[in-house]
């Protein structure tokens, strides 16, 4: 089965205001369509986890209800799907990766995203650290819904959204870098929206 897409053809006028914002090869789009490999899971808050393990000092674990008392941020970002659009000028709500590493110890330089149902994404710590991701459960000031990976996803918006793991369920620190689900299936291993890192070639 071939899982690579390499979006749409047709091509959209980008108002002149935005070009700036709009990487290589993408147009704005207005919704946030919904895109997956697989079905939406069902995930009760109650079970609920979100784990910090591998190669750290100090592994650690939230249940919902510990994680919802963690410092929340608000989040305003362009976001950048592999499929071509771009959602401009939306905003989501969560904690940042940097609080949730705190005392931790990580000892590798490189993590990979797990979630429920078993997508993962590899991905350096630096592009997870000095505030540039966060796992997120409100976007737009609703509760994240499922079919955007609620109740949280990993929110990395200066790569493209494939890095933003939907229904995250941990970060697993490495000391060296394993391609994840899409990255073994096509996609570049780091995902520069501006350095249109679409695929293995690019």
């Amino acid at each position: 089965m071939n899982f690579v897409s390499r979006g749409f053809s047709r091509r959209r006028s980008v108002p002149e205001e935005l070009r700036d914002r709009l990487p290589p090869g993408q147009y704005v789009e207005r919704g946030f369509p919904v895109l997956t490999a697989g079905p939406t899971p069902r995930v009760d808050m109650a079970e609920w986890r979100f784990r910090i393990d591998g190669m750290v000092g100090q592994q650690r674990e939230w249940s919902w209800e510990e994680f919802a008392g963690l410092p929340f941020e608000d989040v305003p970002c362009d976001i950048h799907c592999v499929t071509k659009w771009s959602k401009l000028g939306t905003s989501f709500r969560g904690v940042s990766v940097d609080t949730l590493l705190e005392g931790v110890e990580p000892q590798g330089g490189y993590a990979m995203a797990f979630a429920y149902g078993g997508y993962t994404t590899n991905l350096p710590l630096a592009d997870l650290m000095g505030g540039r991701a966060w796992v997120v459960t409100e976007h737009e000031g609703e509760p994240l819904p499922s079919e955007h990976g609620g109740p949280a996803r990993l929110l990395v918006p200066h790569l493209y959204f494939w890095k933003s793991a939907k229904w995250v369920a941990g970060l697993r620190v490495l000391d060296h870098d394993e391609p994840g689900f899409w990255e073994q299936n096509g996609y570049h291993n780091r995902g520069d929206p501006w350095k249109e890192e679409r695929y293995w070639n690019d």
